[in-house]
């Protein structure tokens, strides 16, 4: 009996530790919850609109059919405040900066041109003479992702899906393509304009064009745009944006006003040929017809890798300098761009299917109004006299140094200092950047000025300094960083142009749509950085590697 109780009593603390032990376990499970992946896109669509404005999508908004930018917004997440946090504002520096997750600061693209100390010459952000040119004669084709420091989104899809994901970056500008395709693109390709009007790209993506490519080239429907350019809808309707006929636009050579129509065949010789396109909205339509074409052609989203289309949009930029921010001509641009981006998205729900894809949309930078104009409405504008601030600046050199050969350089509104000659003046290197930093600042259009021995020694986290600390790279940038006043500009005197730190050239458009993403907006700050470390947490890869900005929460479902 005794040995039945005890068999009895040690059943029921067994029972009882049994319990208290799944309960724990129960517990620790809740504690822990398991890691929830979001459906990952079969395809990732980014697109930058080269020189886009925020408010070209509330100032066009009445115009705007429902499929294109609509469709973005009331379908996605609208990112209303967004903004880069560097400067200088220009192409290369920004289709690097969305791609990398990072700022030129870090990636080193501090410009689309810029003054290499290393070489003692002028480099461009893309070019890469060690690749031949494939799909023409020319040296047009001769680039490569090389001064790019750091990985992008799409080298880092790449590396994740063992090289199985596919990398196809498009547009008309050579930097539009080669810089968001990164390091470990299959492809990059570019519109050579001219006699051709075709597609091209570099040896170091491949050594030959896809078939696929060819026969594009080979096709009539480059040559179908070889027509006049006249308004999508009435003129009269145009109501956001200034008369036709003013003194604020440029002019096409051979054509003395600057109103439309205008009529592309009768222009074509004077103007490049096939690349007066670029500076139209077809330019646009092309690169969407090929895009279209690329998503055919290279299978893209097709299986279970996760591929990624790169597209530029590149005519709004030319189109902007040529004409203005305020013009008729940038309002059409806008308005056939809706058409192509409508277009676009009825080609990736038919070959990809509508809940299979990812997409994003923003800018490479926006721009300023014309000064001239500004200044006819009252409001404070102008146009550097950089031959006058040289001949001053010149003089002030060999009064306090003995010579002129102190600068070696002058570009991007950085002065780059021969450090061999202040070495041999005996002069501190910081002293020296100092002085001349209070003889710029004298000038009566600049506005700020700033060593780089402050960039250096200064953690800045707000306001002008903090932008330009973001674009200055350590190795690769000046001693001397100076900021005109507010709407001053060193331009012609028609069109608009981009670069500095200010709002104007900083505020763009940050749209994100498709699998993953919720419908909403906001109004908080975001900054370009954020948009690669977003995608890889949407996607469960790793950030680019040198990304310094934060996923954007709000957007991911």
């Amino acid at each position: 009996m005794n040995k039945h109780r005890l068999c009895i009593v040690l059943l029921l603390l067994c029972a009882i530790t049994w319990t208290t032990s799944a309960q724990r376990r129960k517990k620790n499970a809740k504690e822990t919850p398991e890691i929830h992946q979001t459906q990952k896109p079969k395809l990732v669509v980014g697109i930058i609109v080269d020189q886009m404005r925020y408010d070209y999508l509330t100032r066009f908004w009445s115009h705007y059919g429902e499929g294109g930018f609509k469709r973005l917004v009331n379908n996605g997440f609208n990112c209303k405040n967004h903004h880069f946090n560097y400067a200088p504002t220009s192409t290369g520096p920004g289709h690097t900066s969305v791609y990398t997750g990072t700022t030129p600061a870090v990636h080193g693209v501090i410009g689309n041109n810029w003054y290499d100390k290393e070489t003692d010459k002028s480099v461009y952000c893309a070019a890469d003479d060690s690749y031949t040119s494939i799909g023409t004669t020319s040296a047009k084709g001769q680039m490569s992702p090389h001064r790019m420091l750091t990985t992008t989104i799409t080298d880092e899809l790449r590396l994740f899906t063992q090289m199985r994901g596919k990398t196809i970056a498009v547009a008309i500008k050579d930097r539009g393509a080669v810089l968001p395709g990164g390091h470990t693109a299959n492809a990059a390709y570019w519109f050579e304009g001219g006699t051709t009007g075709n597609f091209i790209t570099s040896s170091y993506y491949m050594n030959q064009l896809p078939k696929w490519v060819q026969d594009f080239n080979a096709s009539s429907i480059v040559e179908g745009y070889k027509k006049p350019w006249e308004t999508l809808k009435p003129i009269a309707t145009y109501k956001e944006s200034v008369v036709d006929a003013n003194n604020y636009e440029g002019k096409f050579r051979g054509k003395d006003t600057t109103t439309f129509p205008y009529d592309l065949p009768a222009l074509w010789e004077e103007n490049g040929q096939f690349s007066i396109l670029s500076s139209t909205p077809y330019g646009n339509s092309i690169t969407t017809d090929f895009a279209l074409a690329a998503l055919e052609g290279e299978a893209l989203g097709a299986d279970s890798d996760t591929d990624f289309l790169a597209v530029s949009f590149s005519s709004t930029d030319y189109v902007g300098h040529k004409f203005g921010v305020d013009s008729k001509e940038i309002q059409d641009t806008y308005l056939r761009l809706d058409k192509d981006l409508e277009r676009l998205l009825n080609g990736l729900d038919a070959k990809v299917g509508a809940g299979n894809y990812t997409l994003f949309l923003t800018a490479d930078h926006a721009a300023i109004p014309v000064p001239a104009y500004l200044k006819d409405q009252k409001v404070p504008a102008g146009y550097l006299e950089m031959d006058a601030i040289k001949t001053q600046f010149q003089e002030f050199l060999k009064y306090r140094y003995g010579t002129t050969d102190i600068v070696k350089n002058i570009s991007n509104e950085q002065i780059f200092l021969d450090h061999k000659v202040v070495n041999n003046l005996d002069i501190a290197l910081a002293d020296v950047q100092e002085e001349i930093a209070y003889e710029i600042l004298s000038y009566s259009d600049i506005d700020k000025v700033y060593t780089g021995s402050q960039m250096w020694q200064q953690n800045y986290t707000k306001g002008i300094p903090y932008i330009l600390q973001n674009g200055w790279h350590q190795k690769r940038s000046g001693d001397v960083i100076y900021v005109p006043k507010p709407a001053h500009i060193s331009y012609s005197k028609t069109g608009s142009t981009h670069g500095s730190p200010f709002i104007y050239d900083t505020h763009a458009p940050l749209l994100f749509y498709g699998v993953g993403f919720k419908k909403g907006e906001t109004a908080n700050r975001t900054e370009i950085p954020d948009i690669a470390p977003t995608l890889s947490v949407l996607l469960g890869i790793s950030f680019p590697n040198g990304a310094t900005g934060t996923p954007i929460e709000e957007v991911l479902e």
